[in-house]
């Protein structure tokens, strides 16, 4: 559970409810055959990576979790946030890299600065075109 000073960013959950229709839609398929049965996985790993995939982000760091892990970046690593050409958003790093925050997009950047109590500056609330 998260705590009160900590904003979740998660995908839609559109996307568990595809899972388990999918799953549902596999089940015949997967009672055919038994070598068939590994389909049923991959509705599985869908479902449990839209519960677990996002960006947790409080005043101390980013998470940024996936399917099988997570990544943690401390705010004094980030040098700025920017939005990618399709609206997502990026951290940008003070060792030159860049990592994507999932499920956060564009217009959610105002609130996750906003979790900081830092002000939002011009430079990170738009893409480098």
């Amino acid at each position: 559970m998260s705590r009160p000073d900590t904003i979740r960013f998660r995908h839609s959950q559109a996307i568990v409810a595809a899972a388990i229709v999918a799953f549902i839609g596999a089940l015949p398929v997967a009672n055919a055959r038994w070598y068939l049965a590994p389909v049923l996985l991959v509705p599985l790993a869908i479902l449990v990576w839209s519960w677990r995939a996002g960006t947790d982000v409080d005043r101390r760091e980013v998470r940024v979790r996936a399917l099988l892990g997570q990544r943690r970046l401390p705010w004094e690593r980030i040098v700025s946030l920017a939005v990618d050409p399709r609206g997502r958003a990026v951290a940008r790093l003070d060792d030159g890299g860049q990592v994507l925050l999932p499920a956060v997009r564009g217009t959610d950047l105002p609130q996750l600065v906003a979790v900081t109590g830092q002000p939002l500056t011009a430079g990170q609330d738009q893409a480098d075109q």
